[in-house]
C-alpha cells in the first residue's frame, strides 16, 4: 500500500497507546511502518531534501495534530503517553481520525484556526490537507527549483560559445575542480583537437586530470560522439573524462558510456542547471527562511 498520509495514522498512532504506558516514538514508529506492512523501499523514502524518512515525519505530525487535541502527551523528550481524553476518544470507537474530528476539541480548534495555520489547511488544493507542513514547503521548493532549472538552461543555450566555454570553467571551479581560475581558465577551450575540448585538474595539486568536452547543442548527443570522445581518451592514455551537453543523450550514448573502460561522466542540459544551482553559478538567493524548533537541551534543568 502506498505511504499513508498523516491523517490516516492519527487513530493507529493513538490506538498504540492504548496501554496507557509511555512509549518512545522510535518504538511506535517501528510498529505503525508493520502495522500498514510498508515495503522496505517505502520506509526508506525520504523528504525530497532528503533529510528525513517520510514515514518517520507524517507519524511525527500525527503525534502533533493529537497533542494539540489533548489526546496524547509528550511527558520526556521522545516519549509519548495517551491522556484521559485519548481513551475516552477511543472508547467511542470512531472509524477514524481526521482535522475535522479534531476540531470539537477547543484546544485544537484555537489552534488550526490561528491565521497561518488556517491558510496552510485551507489552500487552494483540497489535496495539501493530506500533507505535512514540511511536505508542503518542500513540494513547493521542487517545483520552484525545476522551474528555475529550466529557465537556466534556456538562458545556457542563448549564450555565446566563449561565454559557454566561461560557465563550464566557474562550475568545474566551483565543484573543486581545476585548481585556479588561471589554470581552469587556460585548459577550457585549449586543445580543441580530437575530440577533446579541454583539459583541466581533477583536484587542486593536479595529481589527476580530467579530459573535457562540452557542446552547446540542441539536438541529442548521439553515440558517435561519445565513441569519439572515448577514442580520444584512448590516445591520452587517459581514463576520466566529462563531457558536457546543455541537450540531452540518446540512450544509445548512455548505454555505451556506462559499458566502456574510460570513467565519462554525462552531464546533460538538466543536470547541468541543477548543479548550477547547487553551485550558485548564474543564480542568486532571493529568499531564504529558516524554520526552527524547540531546543529540548536548553530547558534541560539537571
Amino acid at each position: 500500500m502506498p505511504i499513508p498520509d498523516f491523517q490516516t495514522v492519527m487513530l493507529p498512532l493513538l490506538k498504540s497507546l492504548k496501554d496507557g504506558q509511555e512509549h518512545q516514538m522510535r518504538e511506535i514508529i517501528e510498529k505503525l511502518a508493520q502495522e500498514f506492512n510498508l515495503t522496505d523501499e517505502e520506509r526508506k523514502a525520504l523528504l525530497p531534501s532528503g533529510q528525513q524518512f517520510i514515514f518517520d515525519n507524517r507519524v511525527g505530525w500525527a503525534r502533533t495534530y493529537l497533542k494539540k487535541a489533548g489526546l496524547i502527551d509528550t511527558p520526556l523528550k521522545g516519549y509519548i503517553k495517551i491522556t484521559d481524553r485519548g481513551r475516552q476518544v477511543l472508547e467511542q470507537s470512531p472509524p477514524e481520525i481526521t482535522i475535522n474530528y479534531l476540531r470539537q476539541f477547543k484546544e485544537f480548534k484555537e489552534w488550526i484556526s490561528a491565521p497561518k495555520m488556517d491558510r496552510e489547511q485551507q489552500g487552494k488544493e483540497p489535496t495539501k490537507e493530506n500533507l505535512t507542513p514540511e511536505e508542503v514547503i518542500e513540494s513547493a521548493y521542487k517545483e520552484l527549483r525545476e522551474d528555475l532549472a529550466s529557465e537556466l538552461i534556456k538562458k545556457v543555450k542563448s549564450c555565446s560559445p566563449s561565454f559557454f566555454e566561461r560557465l563550464v570553467v566557474d562550475l568545474l571551479l566551483a565543484m573543486g575542480y581545476g585548481g585556479s581560475r588561471k589554470d581552469a581558465g587556460m585548459a577550457i577551450g585549449r586543445s580543441g583537437d580530437e575530440g577533446i575540448d579541454g583539459i583541466i585538474k581533477g583536484d587542486k595539486l593536479g595529481l589527476d586530470v580530467v579530459y573535457i568536452q562540452a557542446k552547446r547543442w540542441e539536438n541529442p548527443v548521439s553515440r558517435p560522439e561519445i565513441q569519439k570522445f572515448a577514442g580520444a581518451l584512448m590516445g591520452k592514455k587517459a581514463k576520466k573524462g566529462i563531457f558536457i551537453t546543455t541537450s540531452s543523450f540518446s540512450k544509445d550514448a548512455i548505454e555505451y558510456a556506462d559499458k566502456i573502460e574510460s570513467k565519462i561522466v554525462l552531464i546533460d542540459g538538466e543536470t547541468l542547471a541543477q548543479l548550477m544551482i547547487d553551485h550558485d553559478i548564474g543564480v542568486s538567493n532571493y529568499m531564504i527562511y529558516t524554520l526552527k524548533k524547540i531546543d529540548n537541551d536548553y530547558f534541560s534543568e539537571e
